[in-house]
């Protein structure tokens, strides 16, 4: 089969079954997506947005954040597994530059920061090293739009 072409569900049912496809033909089946984190920096993007509803949207305006206006920072995006690293990196972000957590999930590996173009790219550099070069994490390359 080919990269990138698609396979009846059938088909699917039966690479994964391959033994027991017979038996299970025509039964209807629950499946169930698990993810196993690994030891990852996923994402780690830094973004200058010109429109203030990517702030509103990403929540920036409320909460802890109530009053202030974000508008014309940037924003670094980065993205962990396991979903715990999210704290040892907002600490690595904070003393790297200076930057203010925007949001960070330790549930689900999220961390938002923002702060002045600048920073927020040494911030998300920083951590990327960090986590490549001294935690042994496989590490996305950092992209700037």
């Amino acid at each position: 089969m080919k990269t990138g072409q698609k396979i009846t569900r059938e088909e699917l049912l039966e690479k994964i079954f391959h033994k027991d496809f017979e038996e299970i033909k025509g039964q209807t089946l629950r499946m169930t997506r698990v993810r196993i984190p690994g030891r990852e920096v996923c994402l780690a993007h830094v973004l200058n947005p010109s429109d203030p509803t990517i702030y509103q949207n990403l929540g920036l305006h409320i909460g802890t954040h109530e009053g202030e206006d974000h508008s014309g920072e940037a924003i670094g995006l980065v993205h962990f597994t396991p979903w715990e690293a999210v704290v040892a990196a907002a600490d690595c972000a904070m003393k790297a530059a200076h930057v203010e957590i925007g949001f960070m999930d330790r549930f689900c590996g999220t961390l938002v920061l923002t702060g002045g173009l600048i920073e927020v790219r040494t911030a998300v550099q920083e951590v990327v090293r960090f986590f490549r070069d001294e935690l042994h994490f496989e590490a996305a390359d950092l992209t700037v739009n």
